[in-house]
């Protein structure tokens, strides 16, 4: 092939990355294109792992050579070769590590936009100079308040909180606080050593010893006389003091381990600030104003509250003269001063309210300028990237993007479809990877892959017009695009009891109260910001009747390549087991750790256990490459002498859960944890195959078969958030088999859903709304789904309506 700038293709030849088949697919640009295809089928292999992967390498080898260095790169994709391919810009659901200083205004990049009105149009206080728009960041040196360094809480903690039984003493563990295992040991010596009782009940202490092993800032150093052990030499060492307080403060500000910083959390308050009142400025920024209010309040609005007092800010203006250059202080009163009004103001004012209605028009409008990422869902997380683009002005480009509609209510899918319309009418081509059937009707194009997943999938089943798929029969896509029919009737189940939770005031839930049936699958439902995850999350097991809880969600079930399907469901621990059963390893005296790539023994040492090794390439990006010694196999020759049935350790972990199945059918632990895996649609995994490749679908449905091969006696509470997000239809028919079959066992299922379909087949449907943000909070209706489709005000009724074939009956 030769690349014809005028070809209107991109034209893809001999694509294998992950289970791609060498793939050949010629795709348009200047269209919105559909990738489609059952979970692990090879679509996002397709887009993301092939497409997006070639463009990004490309514009890496124009950029200087040194400045390579600094940014994250990717290796080049397995392809042949790839023709026609324009500059591409990703839009992916994962997120960066979680930072509480990024905010939606950061990422949106419109709080750049309000600190500069407010240092050019604000109404500064009698005779204070001006601020640079740095002097109303939190984020900045100039801006944050010195008291909670921009933060706006303060963490404290207190007596109760470090030692919660003060019957027991130091030696016994009263400063619960403190770490486990050695330093923790090292702590009471070092107490012991300045001559603390460390073995009185912890209420018989002196008040001021007390106060001082608790909260002192002091550090002694001491030389410390271990106790004597039988077999082990102990040697003094210098031991330092550190209070309880000061190890708690400093592990929660400055451990990288979530589950550490967790446990430290458990210890603290948090309160606002007592300085900025949790305003996280200095004192003489949030003394400036604009429309009557300072820059936190304005932060804190919903962004369609606060476009709307922009809005009639910048009409009044305009009224109060007609030039708009004068007319009053930038907040509409008297007294103060203004640094620059009229004209400076109204161009703010106007840019700032045209980027927040692409914000708006995405459905995110009921979120606040302030409102931390990490607390955003991965689809909003992507949608306000989406919106940054809308206003970037970028044409000739391909988006790749990575399901969209995720977390979308189907009223806001429709305004998605619309600003997917206006980004390619600018001139760009739009690739999305999506399950949502409505998104795929919408397409121009679309390219299917399939079949199945993993290997026997990797193949694309068609490319072409939408229409074109209907005679496609290997496709699992095409019945649920074509052959649409409403939820069959079915009979909803009767509640064996209710757990009631509320007054719930959190977020946008005011003193709600809500009832959740016992023994059926209820379903929760609203648009976007609603308040649905916040009412599902007062379902604790302190809940009245709740009894044991069960919270599948989509995180990763690992973060290094160490973590794989066998070791998180307990399967390794039975694989391992079967192989120091065997002859061989018997005679050489092989324990279960000898077959555990993780600890020295049996692993190969070159590569750690890890089957490959890195390559730094100083200009190129870093390359990983099999270990020259095991070959990938991560085990060292000695231990992959011994076999099981004629297979090695390594090559087991290489089976796929399907092949798996047959090869343990008669070992009773390993085939639970396998059929289970078959039952939820993950037979194309492999045992060892690395967590950091799994989808967050593939992942909740690891944790669901976790959980289905555990026997329990008593009836549990299942609550999944969202179960369907990154499903094909197929995958979510495999997953509500499991769900309902739950029920069916004397199980509870709580699901938050967007997935009508899903919903039409729940015994009993909460609809929170009406709107998002402060226009939501509120239970619209409760009751079966037949029942909820007809309830007026609710803005699921008319979708849920169509799914269960009542359009247009009273």
């Amino acid at each position: 092939m030769h690349d014809n700038p005028h070809d209107p293709y991109v034209r893809v030849r001999g694509a294998r990355e992950h289970n791609l088949a060498g793939v050949d697919v010629d795709i348009p640009r200047d269209a919105l294109v559909a990738f489609t295809g059952v979970s692990g089928s090879g679509k996002s292999s397709l887009a993301f792992g092939t497409i997006y992967a070639e463009a990004q390498r490309r514009y890496f080898e124009s950029v200087a050579p040194y400045a390579r260095r600094l940014i994250h790169q990717v290796g080049a994709p397995a392809v042949g070769e790839i023709t026609g391919l324009p500059p591409a810009v990703s839009l992916e659901q994962r997120r960066s590590s979680p930072n509480a200083r990024s905010s939606v205004g950061t990422v949106t990049t419109l709080s750049n936009s309000l600190r500069m009105l407010f240092s050019r149009a604000g109404r500064y206080p009698e005779g204070a100079e001006r601020l640079d728009s740095d002097a109303f960041s939190p984020n900045t040196a100039a801006g944050a308040c010195p008291s909670c360094h921009g933060l706006g809480l303060v963490h404290e903690t207190s007596e109760e909180l470090l030692v919660p039984d003060p019957d027991l003493s130091i030696r016994q563990g009263a400063v619960a606080a403190w770490p486990g295992a050695w330093q923790g040991k090292n702590l009471r010596d070092v107490l012991d050593t300045l001559g603390h009782d460390v073995d009185r009940p912890w209420r018989e202490l002196d008040a001021k010893d007390r106060e001082w092993i608790l909260f002192t800032e002091e550090q002694p150093v001491v030389t410390v006389h271990p106790v004597r052990e039988a077999g082990r030499i102990q040697r003094p060492y210098q031991g330092t003091y550190m209070s309880a307080r000061r190890y708690v403060m400093r592990t929660f500000s400055d451990s990288k381990s979530p589950s550490l910083r967790a446990k430290a959390e458990r210890f603290l308050t948090s309160a606002p600030c007592p300085v900025c009142g949790g305003g996280r400025l200095r004192p003489e920024a949030l003394a400036v104003t604009f429309g009557g209010r300072s820059i936190a309040e304005l932060a804190a609005l919903p962004l369609t509250a606060l476009a709307a007092l922009l809005s009639a800010k910048a009409d009044s203006r305009t009224a109060d003269t007609p030039d708009g250059t004068a007319g009053g202080t930038a907040d509409g009163t008297t007294g103060g001063t203004t640094v620059d009004d009229g004209e400076t103001a109204r161009v703010l004012t106007g840019d700032l309210v045209a980027r927040i209605a692409t914000v708006t028009e995405l459905g995110l409008g009921y979120l606040s300028l302030d409102r931390a990422t990490p607390t955003l869902s991965s689809g909003e997380l992507q949608r306000l990237r989406l919106a940054t683009q809308l206003r970037s002005g970028l044409f000739g480009v391909v988006y790749v993007l990575d399901e969209p509609s995720a977390g979308l209510h189907p009223a806001d899918t429709e305004a998605l479809l619309v600003v997917l319309d206006r980004l390619k009418a600018a001139g760009n081509s739009v690739f999305v990877v999506e399950h949502h059937l409505d998104v795929v009707r919408h397409a121009d194009w679309l390219v299917d892959v399939g079949p199945r997943a993993g290997v026997h999938g990797g193949r694309v089943l068609h490319s072409g017009p939408p229409s074109g798929l209907a005679d496609v029969e290997a496709s699992a896509t095409r019945r649920f695009l074509f052959d649409r029919a409403p939820a069959p009737a079915r009979e909803v189940r009767s509640p064996a009891g209710w757990l009631r939770t509320g007054p719930v005031t959190r977020h946008n839930l005011r003193a709600v109260d809500a009832a959740f049936p016992v023994g059926v699958l209820t379903a929760v439902t609203g648009v976007s910001g609603s308040g649905k995850s916040t009412l599902v999350g007062a379902l604790t097991e302190g809940v009245s009747g709740a009894g044991r809880l069960v919270t599948v969600d989509q995180r990763p079930i690992g973060r290094t390549p160490r973590s794989n399907l066998a070791t998180y469901t307990g399967l390794f621990d039975v694989v391992r087991k079967l192989f120091t059963e065997t002859e061989e390893a018997k005679a050489r005296g092989y324990k279960a750790g000898r077959f555990s790539f993780n600890v020295s023994g049996g692993r190969c040492e070159t590569c750690q256990g890890e089957g490959f090794v890195s390559v730094e390439l100083l200009f190129l990006p870093s390359t990983y490459a099999p270990c020259p010694d095991c070959r990938g196999a991560r085990y060292n020759p000695e231990t992959l002498q011994v076999r099981l049935r004629g297979l090695t350790i390594a090559e087991v972990l290489d089976l796929t859960v399907e092949s798996a199945a047959a090869f343990f059918a008669d070992t009773p632990a390993a085939a639970r944890s396998l059929t289970t895996l078959l039952d939820v649609g993950l037979g194309y995994l492999r045992l060892g195959q690395p967590a950091t490749e799994l989808s967050g679908g593939e992942a909740q449905r690891i944790k669901l078969a976790s959980e289905l091969q555990r026997p329990h006696r008593s009836p549990t509470l299942y609550v999944l958030d969202e179960p369907t997000t990154g499903l094909h239809p197929a995958d979510v028919e495999v997953l509500m088999r499991q769900l309902h079959g739950l029920v069916d066992a004397g199980h509870s299922v709580v699901v938050v859903e967007h997935d009508m379909d899903v919903v039409a087949t729940a015994d009993w449907v909460v609809d929170l709304g009406p709107g998002g943000g402060d226009e939501g909070g509120l239970v619209v209706a409760a009751g079966p789904p037949d029942q909820v489709a007809r309830a007026a005000g609710s803005r699921t009724a008319p979708y849920l309506a169509r799914a269960l074939g009542l359009d247009g009956r009273s």
